[in-house]
């Protein structure tokens, strides 16, 4: 099934403007369909690494590789070839064009030593997520606007807590979104987690003790949503801190997991300073859980960590094609009154939004705005309950309790 991908314009806009446009995200996440597309549509060169011939082309002769592939060109999985970021610097400063180069990868090359040259201040970088809730259903959806407005369009619906656990349990690659029961899924996320664990991270770095990275991840599936701690991941996986710190990087380099900074500004109150821990997909966290939906159902306080890892998800996904830069924290101060997302506009207005995977909401659900209010003070706009019920519920004037769904309806 083909699905319309929102960042698409935004690509298409940067590519008027920039010499080069890198596009990173997930294996499988849908780079290739989508770029594959602007081939077609606009005319564009397309090679792909993951193809052998040319991968031994590229690799062996760089330099010739460049001068003679013709231009404008996409370059899919670029991250098996580093050796070609230098060439790709030199002829863009030959020939400063828009539109020249259109590069993708699974790894992102900013935070890889290996990549070598980034072409910084040559190209304009792009993250395309695993398909939204809104791209999975045909919709463009328009919640951060929403969020921001002051006569915001937000309204009850249908939405239950077994659509909710559904959702969370397909995610968002494509591929999955056709498989039909549980141990189709399993099998699609058992594979997938060998390709990355098996080749992806052997291409980029030559690590030692590989047998414990799985370790790692499932000591990082049991934490989700909790503050990084490195020291109690290393307890747990049974990897020295030196070396963990590297995996970790490796990990979120290849778009398995997501941090979620902490958020900071001009604090009266002393804040926690470490990121959150998320997957970049669900169906990989209930993988590793060892999860369906019964199971799901039986384990609320995973449910109600599951749910705010896809919400953060969902919410980061639309961050990308948002036409207004917003920023996605946590808020947690050291006597633990957290809210679970802190969404800041580029004007500086801050929403806050708490997750709960209960069919039902209650004033005692928004006692910790009240905090973040205090510390974000005149910048506050509004606090939002996500929740795993149907109806919209007012709370006071800047407190609101929706469905989950307004993320997509």
């Amino acid at each position: 099934m083909e699905y319309h991908r929102s960042l698409t314009d935004k690509v298409l806009s940067g590519r008027k403007r920039s010499p080069a446009i890198l596009l990173v995200g997930a294996r499988q996440s849908g780079k290739s369909f989508l770029m594959k597309a602007l081939s077609k549509e606009q005319h564009i060169h397309y090679a792909t690494f993951d193809n052998l011939p040319t991968l031994a082309s590229a690799s062996n002769d760089p330099v010739g590789f460049i001068r003679s592939i013709p231009k404008p060109v996409i370059l899919d999985e670029v991250q098996r070839v580093p050796e070609l970021f230098l060439p790709i610097k030199e002829d863009i400063d030959q020939n400063r064009i828009p539109g020249r180069y259109l590069l993708t990868g699974s790894a992102n090359p900013l935070v890889v030593p290996k990549l070598g040259d980034s072409l910084a201040g040559r190209m304009l970088l792009y993250e395309l997520y695993p398909l939204s809730q809104g791209e999975i259903l045909g919709k463009k959806e328009r919640f951060l606007e929403n969020a921001f407005s002051d006569t915001p369009v937000f309204s009850s619906s249908h939405f239950t807590k077994n659509e909710l656990i559904d959702r969370m349990i397909r995610g968002g690659y494509p591929e999955v979104q056709t498989l039909k029961n549980h141990e189709e899924r399993s099998e699609w996320a058992d594979a997938y987690l060998s390709l990355i664990l098996q080749k992806d991270i052997k291409d980029l770095a030559n690590i030692e003790g590989f047998i414990q990275l799985p370790n790692l991840i499932l000591a990082m599936a049991a934490q989700v949503g909790s503050l990084l701690d490195y020291g109690n991941l290393a307890k747990d996986s049974g990897i020295p801190m030196t070396t963990l710190r590297r995996y970790f990087q490796l990990l979120h380099s290849l778009f398995i997991i997501h941090t979620l900074p902490s958020w900071s500004r001009n604090l009266k109150k002393r804040l926690v300073k470490s990121p959150k821990i998320f997957f970049v997909d669900t169906i990989i966290l209930f993988q590793l859980l060892n999860l369906d939906e019964t199971r799901l159902e039986q384990s609320p306080k995973v449910l109600g960590r599951a749910a705010e890892n896809f919400v953060v998800l969902e919410l980061l996904k639309q961050s990308t094609w948002h036409p207004k830069k917003i920023n996605l924290f946590h808020f947690h101060t050291e006597s633990h009154q957290e809210v679970d997302i802190i969404l800041e506009h580029e004007s500086g207005k801050v929403v806050g939004i708490e997750v709960k995977s209960s069919e039902t909401v209650g004033i005692e659900d928004f006692k910790h705005f009240r905090i973040m209010k205090e510390a974000v003070g005149d910048d506050f706009f509004r606090g939002i309950v996500l929740y795993a019920g149907h109806q919209m519920l007012s709370f006071g004037p800047d407190l609101l309790a929706l469905p989950i769904s307004s993320l997509w309806e």
